[in-house]
């Protein structure tokens, strides 16, 4: 049977695992670690893609990425093969070091979200390679620790994520602990590994207790969602990366959709970047926020640095975009 197609959209989020062929070790030492994390950083750098939750495990690891300017498939075939190079060359030896190709899984982030980054991050602790939540916050190789302020990786996305639990990082990452703390006791959560509705309502045996089998739902292994969800994906993908790639052969990066955010309010571009609170000037703002997200597929953490505001601020913008533009009938490309 040949392989289901990766999905992918800009702004798409995944739950990325790839293991070791014959469950073999990938990561032998912290060196090896901090070689895959260098390599991680500086392509997640590159491609706009964010990352908000991780955790290396000797013979597999788990990523929670948002697409950007760049397919994931992209980020992930640069990762491994070069990682993969690096460590047959370390250790002599040769042939395949990961098994098959990676598993991703493409979710819909509300109600998976947050219960990604709690599964992801308590991995190392059901793998038994730490002993405690309280090892856990200063694991140097889970983003947990990023998220508890005890590490730094810039990499990592740990404001999206922060925002969630409150406006102040302390009582965020108090917050965050006390929701990480919660799932000590879940251990594996095959609900969160794919496969659509079905797997969503706890597999076909769920769906038979609750008399649901004459229902007709989508279910996709590459998907974590209702069948709202799969359906819509299934349908959508092609046609956002066509755009998305359509706005980048007719030049539009930041500063041109900037520019057309501007043009609709009758400003001047740089306003779009000013912290005025005028309402044309917040408009504008949020236009191109939701351009720059949603059609571009840039990464929230970049916009926030581009525009000196906070991830969350960043969100709030995307969201009053959207509504601004559905109501005016405004488009990024001119008719």
């Amino acid at each position: 049977m040949p392989r289901a197609a990766r999905i992918d959209a800009p702004g798409a989020l995944h739950h990325i695992i790839i293991r070791g062929i014959e469950r073999n070790k990938i990561f032998r030492d912290n060196d090896d670690r901090e070689e895959f994390l260098l390599r991680l950083g500086k392509l997640l750098r590159a491609t706009g893609i964010s990352c908000y939750a991780w955790a290396l495990i000797p013979n597999h690891a788990h990523f929670l990425l948002r697409t950007g300017n760049t397919p994931v498939a992209t980020l992930m075939r640069r990762l491994l093969t070069g990682y993969a190079v690096y460590f047959n060359h370390r250790y002599r030896r040769s042939g395949q070091l990961f098994q098959n190709r990676y598993k991703s899984i493409l979710c819909q982030e509300e109600p998976y979200f947050l219960e990604l980054v709690r599964y992801i991050h308590l991995n190392p602790l059901r793998a038994g390679l730490i002993k405690s939540l309280e090892e856990l916050q200063s694991y140097s190789y889970s983003g947990n620790s990023v998220l508890m302020g005890k590490k730094k990786r810039e990499w990592q996305d740990a404001d999206y994520v922060l925002s969630f639990f409150g406006k102040q990082r302390k009582s965020a990452e108090k917050y965050y602990n006390i929701f990480i703390s919660e799932g000590v006791d879940q251990g594996h959560r095959a609900d969160l590994i794919g496969g659509g509705l079905i797997r969503s309502l706890g597999g076909w045996s769920a769906i038979s207790k609750n008399n649901l089998q004459g229902i007709h739902m989508k279910s996709d292994e590459r998907i974590l969602g209702d069948g709202d969800f799969v359906e819509s994906l299934l349908s959508a993908a092609d046609e956002k990366f066509e755009r998305a790639y359509e706005l980048k052969r007719l030049g539009y990066d930041l500063e041109k959709t900037a520019k057309r955010a501007a043009e609709l309010c009758a400003l001047e571009t740089d306003h779009i970047f000013s912290k005025s609170k005028q309402t044309e000037k917040v408009k504008a703002r949020s236009l191109f926020c939701y351009w720059a997200s949603r059609e571009l597929g840039v990464s929230q953490t970049e916009l926030a640095r581009r525009l000196q505001i906070s991830v969350p601020a960043v969100c709030y913008s995307v969201d009053r975009g959207e509504r601004i533009a559905k109501e005016k009938g405004y488009q990024l490309l001119k008719k």
